[in-house]
């Protein structure tokens, strides 16, 4: 059942709205950008040097085009946002400036990998998404500065990354699933998904009829073709021409891309005003968090490698639990909805028992983990992306929350 109306003294995972807010600001502010800011953020040549321990040590000072694009993404809808501060502006920029340095040329896709100084390290990518998280970042950069050309440029990479993604002998592998031998042109939910997310987000800024087709392109796939009736669920990989697989991937369910896909369904839904779609998206995000769920331990799984033997990867990612945060919170702030707060709520102390680092003297919060989310003293990895993007999200909705004095929003004129 879903209550269609709040109070402003409603709580929240047993806080006010103003607490729960406080608390975000603290991850954020106090948290998360002051060690980015410490260890980092490289600002002599620009960019994020992401392979680093939880004490800040350079592990390298390699530099990835995904971490680029997502920090570009990061620090752009803070200014935008959240807090318009020019050294957060002046941070984007710089890792604009740094990967724009290498930008590919006709249909070629990004490097993976820099020095710290800019020189290309290896081979390029064979995977869109690397090219698809700089244009994200250069989309929101635009907004920030109001320079049209950054979102021509996000637009214009866009389009080749769709061009790739059509060829029949697209070579990325979805090799974080069952043991499969790779087949070209895989169609990958991750991929829909991370399309529609951008476009969604450059219409929210400009119109235009391409995009349009495109973010419609990428919900119906997401809708259509990658939800298996048998199941109830949405399948991370198909053949290219849209059609189930015959092998391993048949019963492969990324379970957590799905649950972000579909908040991010949601989200696009609300900027169309389009009703129908987002309660489809909503109960399908229950289903695919009530699947994860993991009744002993709490918390989500990530990774469903067969649907038929329910053989799933026990470990436990930060990102998929803040994806369920998102969602949750969308359906929170625009349904009232009953289910939402409940598993809101649960998630939430769930998190901050568990993943918060200075539990044991370090910032930040754990990444990755076993499946009871055991603390280990090195990790190679400072995530830029999930965690920040998270707690600005979830922030804006408590932030018009709060402002409507707890009432749900209109926009669907519940």
């Amino acid at each position: 059942m879903n209550s269609h109306s709040l109070n402003q003294d409603y709580k929240l995972a047993g806080l006010t709205l103003n607490e729960l807010l406080d608390q975000h600001r603290y991850y954020l502010f106090d948290d998360f950008l002051p060690f980015m800011e410490k260890y980092i953020i490289d600002f002599k040549y620009g960019g994020f040097m992401c392979n680093t321990d939880r004490d800040g040590t350079n592990i390298t000072q390699n530099k990835n085009t995904w971490y680029e694009g997502r920090g570009i993404w990061v620090y752009s809808f803070l200014y935008n946002n959240i807090a318009r501060e020019q050294k957060y502006l002046d941070i984007a920029r710089k890792s604009v400036e740094f990967i724009l340095k290498n930008e590919p040329l006709d249909d070629t896709l990004y490097f993976k990998t820099f020095t710290r100084k800019g020189k290309p390290i290896g081979v390029p990518s064979t995977s869109i998404y690397d090219d698809l998280f700089v244009a994200n970042g250069l989309s929101e950069f635009s907004k920030a500065t109001g320079e049209e050309t950054y979102w021509q440029k996000a637009k214009k990479i866009l389009f080749k990354c769709i061009r790739i993604y059509d060829q029949p002998d697209y070579s990325f592998h979805a090799d974080y699933g069952p043991d499969v031998p790779p087949f070209p042109g895989e169609r990958i939910l991750g991929h829909w998904m991370i399309l529609l997310r951008l476009t969604t987000q450059m219409l929210e800024f400009k119109n235009d009829q391409e995009l349009e087709q495109i973010a419609a392109r990428c919900v119906s796939a997401l809708i259509n073709e990658h939800f298996v009736t048998e199941y109830d669920l949405m399948n991370e990989v198909l053949n290219h021409d849209m059609k189930r697989t015959e092998d391993g991937f048949s019963q492969f369910v990324y379970i957590g891309h799905a649950i972000e896909a579909l908040w991010m369904i949601m989200s696009e839904a609300i900027r169309l005003k389009d009703k129908v779609l987002f309660d489809l998206a909503a109960k399908r995000f229950k289903r695919h968090v009530e699947m994860a769920w993991d009744k002993v331990y709490g918390g989500v799984f990530h990774c469903l490698h067969h649907v038929g033997e329910n053989v799933w990867y026990t470990g436990k990612a930060l990102w998929a639990q803040e994806e369920v945060l998102i969602g949750t919170m969308i359906l929170i702030q625009h349904r009232g909805d009953s289910w939402a707060k409940d598993m809101y709520e649960k998630m939430w102390k769930y998190v901050i028992e568990k993943y918060p680092l200075e539990q044991y003297g370090f910032p930040l919060w754990i990444l990755f983990a076993d499946r009871k989310v055991t603390f280990e003293k090195h990790y190679d990895r400072v995530g830029n992306f999930h965690h920040p993007r998270h707690l600005m999200l979830n922030m804006l909705s408590l932030q018009r929350m709060i402002e409507k004095k707890g009432k749900v929003s209109d926009v669907f004129n519940f």
